[in-house]
């Protein structure tokens, strides 16, 4: 069983054909995670013994004529999305030994599927962050150089199915968390429509940008996955259904923000942005130049409109109705406490910042005139988009720093350039890997971006194949 080459069409025919049982494709991952996940720390827990009965139960189902496309294909969880009666940490000491009460809407989809949950993987804490160094847990490693960061906040779930320890992932993304480390960890990501995948029980950092979405080798696996997981929920008010956005004929034409690429972009990364561009035009594609004036603010819009949500929904950790809870002589004495030994530094300062530009005297300063951009930010697109079939950017300017590396938070911050705008503007994007670049002896993956318009996701994942084919 050669899991590296394994897609989730080649194992439904497999366990269909009963070449291999779920069970021992499961044992196969389970085996790898042993060996592997010591030094990457991808999983935060692994639920070995439940993901042993739930393929047992897909061999079942499989035997019955009854499967579907993921019963018994194994699948790697952010550890922000919730499954009845599992830790849900958020990796953070706030919410260490938290046990979710009821099923996500993506996950009770995929029960449905009869498909095996494996573990919780490493993120950035509260999904606040652009590394996976910010979890309380420790960071995770990059599989192809562990001196170096997998990205994040999605980089558990991006180093599980880069090494083999997950056939597929379920990432969040809320300014580029799950495009920023597919990129650096060599596979595909999506960041899907706002509203086309529902989040209710995905744990809130900024409501009006979190999206969940799929990780995989492969750009049919990612799309695979984002048709099992999409659709309306009542659960959830902002998700929408299917029908809402109808499909685009594509029109092969790709516009490109030259004002965007013009400074702070590494040549290799540019290098390999260009040569990606060249293949679509051998493929029959036009590539044009657009202008998007309103995405030089994107990153300043972002780390306002954040913050400010964040502040808004980490309030609810106290220390009184659940999780961590440190005693104190009074009650602001004990919120205090517990936020201050609960919360790391990254959230820490997402928190005093929204609250500043929240407050009294600043509102209006700040987070009105970041809400106004962000409207500019989205109609621009849209107006772009009523020419183009999709917007291709790098996925991030720069390779993947070492471990450590970027201890200020700003120029942490300046890695977002090319995904913030995606989550203020609710459109959907995808990164596939296009080249690598040779580093201290190691080979680091370079994604090209596309950002579509709303509920083009299928059209992304078209252009995206093609990019793929080549390069792969």
């Amino acid at each position: 069983m050669n899991l590296a080459a394994l897609s989730v069409a080649e194992a439904r025919r497999a366990l269909d054909a009963k070449e291999f049982s779920a069970l021992e494709l499961t044992n196969a991952y389970l085996d790898t995670i042993k060996v592997k996940d010591t030094e990457l720390h991808a999983y935060l827990e692994v639920w070995a013994e439940q993901a042993r009965a739930e393929a047992r139960a897909a061999d079942e189902r499989i035997a019955r004529g009854e499967a579907s496309m993921f019963t018994g294909v194994p699948i790697a969880v952010k550890d922000n999305i919730l499954i009845e009666g599992r830790i849900a940490s958020s990796a953070s000491k706030m919410l260490e030994n938290y046990r979710a009460s009821y099923d996500a809407t993506v996950i009770k989809k995929l029960k449905e599927e009869g498909a095996v949950f494996l573990g919780r993987t490493n993120m950035d804490e509260f999904a606040l962050g652009g590394s996976t160094e910010n979890s309380a847990f420790g960071p995770t490693k990059n599989p192809l150089d562990t001196t170096r960061v997998p990205g994040g906040t999605s980089g558990g779930s991006a180093a599980a199915v880069a090494a083999d320890l997950a056939l597929l992932a379920l990432g969040s993304d809320t300014g580029g968390s799950i495009r920023q480390p597919a990129s650096f960890c060599g596979i595909v990501g999506l960041k899907t429509t706002y509203g086309s995948v529902s989040r209710f029980g995905l744990m809130a950092a900024a409501s009006s940008l979190d999206q969940i979405g799929p990780m995989g080798k492969s750009v049919a696996d990612v799309h695979m996955l984002f048709k099992a997981i999409r659709g309306r929920d009542e659960h959830d008010g902002t998700s929408v259904s299917e029908s809402l956005y109808p499909a685009r004929p594509l029109k092969k034409v790709i516009g490109v923000p030259r004002s965007l690429l013009a400074k702070g972009v590494d040549p290799e990364v540019l290098a390999s942005f260009e040569q990606a561009l060249e293949t679509l035009r051998e493929e029959g594609y036009e590539v044009r130049d657009i202008e998007l004036p309103s995405l030089q603010h994107a990153l300043a819009v972002y780390y306002i409109v954040n913050p400010a949500e964040v502040s808004t929904n980490l309030a609810r950790y106290d220390g009184i109705r659940y999780g961590l809870s440190v005693p104190a002589d009074d009650i602001g004495g004990v919120y205090s406490k517990t936020r201050g030994a609960g919360f790391g530094p990254e959230v820490r300062r997402r928190i005093l910042v929204g609250t500043f530009v929240l407050s009294s005297g600043y509102a209006d300063a700040y987070y009105r005139k970041a809400r106004a951009v962000r409207s500019l930010i989205r109609a621009e697109m849209a107006d772009v988009f009523q020419e183009v079939d999709a917007i291709a950017t790098p996925t991030s300017p720069i390779l993947p720093w070492k471990l450590g590396e970027k201890a200020d938070p700003v120029s942490l911050y300046a890695a977002d350039i090319f995904t913030v705008p995606v989550n203020l503007a609710g459109v959907p994007a995808l990164s596939v890997p296009v080249s690598t670049v040779a580093r201290e002896g190691k080979n680091l993956s370079v994604g090209f971006q596309l950002i579509g318009a709303h509920g083009a996701e299928e059209n992304l994942c078209t252009i995206g194949a093609v990019v793929e084919k080549v390069h792969s």
